[in-house]
């Protein structure tokens, strides 16, 4: 273990996309741990797009910032938390976080599953997508899918998830040609477009001239009122992100027939995937056999080194990863 820990901290608060200069690495003592906590040594890092949302205002300036992060527990000094444990916990950009046991989740071990896993497809990332689907929207057998943002973390676990599920034709909007090739080719999607080529309207409709029964909406925006117009009778709009916005705040309002929500009788309806963490075993339960059985694929970008966490964050605000991006210990 190195003597020296590295915590990221926001410097200010950006206007638009933030750069690298809203952010700075401050070395510290690896600190000790108290009676009753834990030392843990972090391996993986999850950076995710609601960071940006609390870059304007929840992230404190000048203090480390939170996400979801695995590690090791390196020095212990209570009996909940054995040295060697994998634990989850939030205390996220830092190589270093002492914790108590009710901060940390111990992880279960799941052989022949990567443990890069636990953030993605088995962690918030899958666990949002697997609530949007069972929970939110209760997926029907033969529902016709719709997903915005389908290449990140989110849309691969969605895409995936809805396959085993039993649902017909799915759909996905990407931001390059070779995302859309990989959802088609890798992730199982039936269709997929780059929203950049053409209004979304008008791909949405060749892909889906019948219409959708669910839209699950990652971005907003025109992707939201494209897909209002093209839900049947009873369709279903989960509200996951608007990842569209986020650097845009000033972005013109959604446009769509607002008649259609009492004249199809729809529903739309978004959620918090803290609100379900009593849902993590069922994912498990669901997930882990078909990881297993090769039936399902973690989708990620990994990238090596602490020292890259804003270049990974920063990485996927502009859509350069395809799948969950992960940062790993090098």
């Amino acid at each position: 273990m190195t003597e020296t820990a590295l915590t990221v901290q926001q410097t200010a608060r950006p206007a638009g996309f933030p750069t690298a200069a809203h952010f700075r690495f401050a070395e510290s003592p690896v600190p000790e741990p108290a009676p009753g906590t834990a030392l843990v040594e972090n391996l993986y890092w999850s950076v995710d797009p609601y960071h940006r949302e609390m870059m304007d205002g929840d992230f404190e300036l000048n203090a480390p910032l939170e996400g979801r992060t695995l590690g090791r527990v390196v020095a212990s000094r209570t009996p909940a938390l054995p040295e060697g444990e994998i634990v989850f916990h939030r205390q996220g950009w830092r190589t270093h976080a002492v914790v108590g046991p009710e901060e940390v989740r111990r992880l279960p071990h799941h052989p022949g599953v990567p443990l890069s896993a636990h953030l993605s497809v088995l962690g918030g990332t899958g666990l949002t997508a697997y609530v949007g689907l069972t929970r939110i929207a209760r997926l029907r057998e033969g529902d016709d899918v719709f997903v915005s943002g389908a290449a990140g973390g989110v849309g691969t676990a969605t895409g995936r998830f809805a396959r085993l599920l039993g649902a017909g034709r799915l759909i996905g909007s990407a931001g390059s040609a070779e995302k859309v090739k990989y959802l088609t080719e890798e992730v199982g999607y039936d269709a997929a477009f780059d929203y950049h080529t053409a209004p979304v309207s008008e791909l949405l409709t060749a892909a889906a001239p019948t219409g959708i029964d669910l839209f699950v909406d990652n971005v907003g925006g025109d992707h939201l009122g494209a897909a209002m117009g093209a839900l049947r009778e009873r369709g279903r709009v989960v509200r996951i992100g608007t990842i569209s916005q986020y650097n845009t705040p000033d972005a013109p309002p959604v446009v769509f027939d607002h008649a259609d929500v009492v004249e199809k009788s729809l529903r739309v309806e978004g959620f918090l995937v803290r609100d379900y963490r009593d849902v993590q075993e069922e994912l498990y339960d669901f997930a882990v056999p078909h990881l297993r059985s090769g039936a399902l694929a973690p989708d990620e970008t990994v990238v090596d080194g602490f020292e890259r966490i804003v270049e990974a964050f920063l990485l996927m605000l502009r859509g350069g990863n395809t799948g969950k991006i992960v940062v790993r210990k090098a």
